[in-house]
């Protein structure tokens, strides 16, 4: 059975516009592919704690060598690392703060960047390990931003992702949803209508 990782950035969980998206997206995936399971990881309930210089120490400690204490630091990122492993699609709901990700998600990245397990340098430069896999991105902003130079999370997001070996990325953008309700209401379905084509 496919497994979907479903991904809720947004501080307002599951009320956030595009949370609500993203589950557009796999209730529409699931009736065009059949029943799917789906696992999900809300930042905003379950915050990742920003790395800190113990536990990046941590990680890069052989497990064999690890301390108690070390393995504890390590477990929260084997766990979520597990998840993305065991996944064939990941739905990435992403709102935008002041023209970048939300650092729960900056979070949530430098824990899944786990050098011999998520990927590796090689003479040829880093190679991603997680290959295989799609991944759909929910983009919502208050402004209109996508192919200005003011959209730093569209080329990030792809870079990271790639970096890990997901290269299969799309994205769909709810824009301008802060600039009038009639702007707002054309934005979503325009998204929805995206959102039913990738899905297909």
């Amino acid at each position: 059975m496919t497994q979907i990782l479903s991904i809720r950035t947004s501080l307002h969980s599951e009320s956030a516009q595009s949370a609500q998206l993203a589950q557009q997206f796999i209730a529409h995936w699931q009736q065009s592919h059949g029943d799917a399971r789906v696992v999900q990881r809300d930042l905003a309930t379950d915050p990742v704690p920003h790395l800190t210089a113990k536990r990046f120490t941590a990680f890069a400690t052989p497990a064999s060598e690890r301390t108690e204490e070390q393995t504890a630091e390590v477990a929260q990122s084997d766990t979520l690392i597990a998840e993305l492993q065991a996944s064939d699609v990941i739905v990435l709901a992403l709102p935008m703060y002041n023209f970048g990700i939300p650092s729960t998600l900056k979070a949530y990245f430098d824990h899944i960047a786990r050098a011999g397990i998520t990927f590796r340098y090689t003479e040829h430069g880093p190679q991603g390990l997680l290959t295989g896999k799609r991944a759909f991105v929910l983009a919502t902003r208050g402004g209109q931003y996508a192919g200005t130079d003011r959209d730093t999370q569209t080329r990030y997001v792809r870079d990271f992702l790639g970096f890990i070996g997901i290269d299969d990325v799309s994205f769909v953008y709810a824009e301008g949803l802060a600039i009038s309700e009639a702007h707002r209401s054309t934005a979503l379905q325009e998204a929805e209508r995206a959102i039913t084509t990738l899905a297909a």
